[in-house]
């Protein structure tokens, strides 16, 4: 007996945020055939890349109530992965020669936001987007269509109903802290190889911190203990999505989102609530680009996801697979070196195209052995210029088709 094949469908589909993951969102949903809006409360494009020198009262973001800057860049930031392995598939990340622009290998921030900008005006992704409107709430109404609240310059709610949500709205604002005596931050990280850092002047590695007092002291475990003029929390993000309700579908508990079939699809709501760009440590925008095509397509019923109680023992095993390895749930979402290119690779299979290209990975590979070996310079000295050429072909091959 035959499975009957649903029809193609174009569905009404909300994307939550215009940084890279919602440019990808956007740009994929529509080039299936969907009707998309995105909602942006800034002014422009580029999420997370958007610098402002501005920051917070609340340096912790322990209060709800304040003002939140919402990007995490400082000023001086270039990125630590070669501009070839950073761009989408079919949108090159390539040296520019106008004026302004940084052709630096590595560049600072203001080139990659330069980047999302280029593509959101080469798609026209800048029409689907409402700015300066922050989405209040999302829910499911009785119809099991999404009902989205949203409020613009002028303050007012709108509410409108969609058939999909797309969650794209990053992971670099909310501050994740723990607490140790006398401080409200998280635990250092540390190994075996304490003391002086190879290749550094001024850092030296700690056991883990015991208590901070009044005075500035900060004692470690092992006993040391040193005067501190300023202690600079390095302890990341965490996920938060105050506008989501789902029920008790989706929660976040150890700053894991739960649960979640292959970072993606929550089963119970699965297709019509997703989420883009959840996994870290991962080289992100050809990521949040495969991720993107596999949702479009299934909401269009080209690709096929399997049953709900199906991707439900998918996610307990992953779970359990952790459980056993003993990695803490807080790094569920954590990716790797290893792990991103099977699972891009597993994304790009499902949406029935090639794999992502074996230059990337090596690439990769390479910057991450170079940043260990040379933690200063490797940004400026490499030694992976085949790989280089490769790339350059393969963006020629690209930009003539």
């Amino acid at each position: 007996m035959s499975t009957a094949i649903p029809p193609l469908a174009s569905r009404n589909v909300a994307v939550i945020g215009a940084g890279a993951s919602g440019l990808a969102a956007a740009r994929e949903l529509r080039r299936e055939g969907h009707r998309v809006v995105v909602f942006e409360r800034g002014d422009q494009v580029g999420g997370t890349w958007i610098y402002t020198p501005n920051v917070e009262s609340d340096l912790l973001g322990t209060n709800p109530d304040r003002p939140v800057v919402h990007s995490s860049l400082y000023q001086s930031l270039r990125t630590n992965l070669p501009r070839e392995i950073m761009g989408f598939q079919d949108y090159p990340f390539v040296k520019r020669e106008s004026n302004g622009r940084d052709g630096r290998r590595f560049p600072g921030h203001k080139e990659v936001l330069m980047y999302l900008q280029d593509f959101a005006s080469a798609f026209g992704i800048n029409e689907l987007v409402r700015f300066e409107t922050e989405v209040v709430s999302a829910k499911l109404a009785d119809s099991g269509k999404w009902r989205v609240r949203s409020r613009g310059r002028g303050g007012v709610g709108v509410d409108e109903i969609y058939d999909a949500v797309v969650v794209c709205n990053g992971h670099f604002t909310q501050p994740r802290i723990a607490d140790i005596p006398g401080c409200g931050c998280d635990r250092s990280v540390a190994d075996d190889k304490l003391g002086k850092l190879p290749g550094f002047e001024n850092m030296w590695l700690h056991s883990l911190i015991d208590s901070v007092h009044e005075d500035g002291r900060v004692v470690f475990k092992d006993g040391n203990a040193v005067c501190a003029d300023v202690i600079l929390h390095c302890t990341g993000y965490k996920y938060h999505f105050p506008f989501l309700e789902t029920n008790g579908a989706v929660t976040v508990d150890d700053n894991c989102v739960e649960p979640l079939y292959k970072h993606v699809f929550p089963p119970a709501l699965a297709p019509w609530l997703s989420f883009v760009g959840i996994p870290w440590k991962v080289v992100p925008f050809i990521m949040c680009e495969l991720q993107s095509k596999w949702i479009a397509g299934i909401l269009s019923n080209r690709i096929a996801l399997p049953s709900k109680e199906e991707m439900m023992e998918d996610v307990k095993a992953f779970y359990s697979s952790l459980e056993i390895s003993g990695m803490p749930k807080r790094y569920a979402h954590c990716l790797g070196k290893g792990q991103q290119w099977d699972y891009n690779n597993w994304i790009a299979a499902q949406c029935g195209i090639p794999p992502v290209e074996e230059w990337r990975q090596k690439m990769y590979e390479a910057a991450s052995k170079s940043r260990v070996l040379k933690p200063v310079a490797y940004r400026d000295h490499w030694e992976d210029d085949d790989l280089v050429l490769q790339a350059q072909q393969d963006f020629s091959r690209c930009l003539k088709s």
